[in-house]
């Protein structure tokens, strides 16, 4: 768009003047003029009395460059300012974050409950180390665009390592840090026998991440939770929340509350401090309320922790009776090959790969192996299939013309397995075809990834005998273990 001033003045620039300032993507958060620079610049004005006479006005600017992109914390902080409850699901790896954020969702949690399950394969009871979970949790971060609050736990040890894990947690991205009052090991808050360390010491650790958060330059929201309700009381928890926010916390949360006077009681502690609610799927000692009675409670974040990996497990478990039962699972319970490629981004990175081309490019021997059975076969004596859209057609591209020499420009009996070609024919137990495809013959390196039942087989060798024989000659006829049959000839 151009405004008044480009034109009245052509020499001011073509530049948007959208850069004179910054529109959010949400109608009630428009600002003006942030991030924005000032000069002042004198341009001709135009008058009856004088055909050109100079005004000194006051323009914004923002540079040659795009502002720098909003910082997860401060989308996260944004979100802490909208009215409403927000909820954010519980992710526990790249892939349930990335569902998350197709959602819908604005941001989302990390559970530390879920990454030990899938991770480990073991129970939140403290096996996860800091190292662990600040990996997890980069890999989570890189997967999506929104802001992701991480499970610090106790912060791994006493102050010091509380300064460690907040600056590690925010060169990994997270938007914010949830930090627990329990002693070590820690474990879920709905669980049995839970344990806190003494008030000064539970303070002192968000005075810590406080500090490492200044020390950091960041403003990573920090998320103070206290397991007090169940280790000892709800007047210790209510205390220590208060606390919590004298020292600098962000968000208070106590886990475990047991009905919803106490959620309300909560709520009541700084009202102006935000809450967070914790709706434990499946049995938790909290009772599970819907958003709009959480906001009427009083709270604005509400997590789920155990939906993704529970729903998950179930799927799991269900997936794998149907294939004991010599079956796969129903088309329903399942998203179609199409669908898992669209969520992982297949579909994008083809696009973006085509930007890349060149015309020396060529398919590459993970491409093949990734479309072993996709694979189609042409040869000059084919008969033409059906091919329905759905079915995926690879073309095998090979040279028309090797070379018959070694590198050292010697001839010697292997060297001229180039100039022919191998035929490899596997043939499903139903009887259909399933690969008819031709590689150069000296494609050894390869040709396991296309056929991994010819790991086995020393290939070199039946070449070498058959190097000499002109015309084709079968090299291997045999069945695999899934009942195929796979053939190899020498053209």
């Amino acid at each position: 768009m151009s405004c008044v001033l480009q034109q009245q003045y052509p020499q001011v620039g073509s530049r948007d003047c959208s850069s004179c300032f910054n529109v959010s993507s949400s109608p009630s958060n428009l600002t003006f003029g942030s991030r924005l620079h000032q000069r002042s610049l004198t341009l001709p004005h135009k008058s009856n009395a004088s055909p050109f006479r100079t005004t000194r006005i006051l323009a914004a600017y923002s540079g040659d460059s795009a502002p720098p992109p909003e910082s997860p914390a401060k989308a996260l902080r944004r979100i802490l300012e909208l009215p409403g409850v927000h909820q954010g699901p519980a992710c526990f790896d790249g892939l349930s974050a990335k569902l998350v954020e197709r959602a819908g969702f604005q941001y989302c949690f990390t559970s530390g409950f879920s990454i030990s399950a899938a991770r480990l394969g073991l129970p939140d009871t403290g096996f996860l180390s800091y190292g662990e979970m600040v990996d997890q949790g980069q890999q989570i971060t890189q997967a999506v665009s929104i802001p992701v609050i991480g499970d610090g736990d106790n912060g791994y040890g006493n102050a010091m390592n509380v300064k460690r894990t907040v600056k590690g947690y925010i060169r990994a991205g997270f938007a914010g840090i949830l930090l627990e009052d329990q002693v070590s090991p820690k474990a879920c808050g709905h669980t049995q026998g839970r344990k806190v360390v003494s008030r000064e010491e539970a303070v002192m650790r968000i005075k810590a991440a406080v500090d490492a958060r200044k020390e950091s330059g960041s403003d990573i929201v920090i998320v103070a939770r206290s397991d007090s309700r169940q280790a000892v009381s709800l007047e210790e928890a209510l205390w220590r929340s208060r606390a919590f926010a004298d020292a600098g916390a962000d968000v208070l949360f106590i886990d475990a509350l047991a009905s919803k006077e106490e959620m309300k009681a909560f709520c009541g502690v700084y009202p102006l401090v935000p809450k967070m609610a914790n709706m434990l799927e499946g049995g938790g000692k909290t009772p599970i309320l819907n958003p709009l009675e959480l906001e009427e409670v009083g709270y604005k974040l509400v997590a789920y922790p155990l939906s993704l990996i529970g729903v998950s497990i179930q799927a799991m478990q269900d997936a794998l009776a149907a294939i004991r039962g010599g079956r796969i699972p129903p088309p329903g319970s399942m998203p179609s090959f199409e669908e898992v490629k669209e969520v992982l981004g297949f579909n994008s990175y083809y696009e973006e790969e085509k930007r890349y081309y060149s015309n020396s490019s060529q398919l590459s021997s993970e491409r093949l192996a990734s479309s072993v059975y996709s694979l189609q076969g042409t040869s000059k004596n084919a008969e033409p299939k059906d091919q329905s859209p759905q079915d995926p057609i690879v073309e095998v591209i090979t040279p028309e013309v090797y070379n018959n020499y070694g590198a050292d420009g010697f001839k010697d009996s292997f060297s001229g397995i180039w100039s022919r070609k191998l035929r490899i024919k596997i043939t499903g137990r139903d009887g259909f075809e399933k690969l008819d495809v031709r590689i150069p013959a000296g494609f050894l390196d390869g040709i396991t990834n296309i056929v991994p039942a010819l790991g086995g087989v020393n290939i070199k060798e039946l070449l070498n005998e058959a190097a000499d024989e002109m015309g084709g000659k079968q090299l291997l006829d045999f069945n695999d273990t899934m009942g195929d049959r796979i053939q190899v000839f020498l053209e």
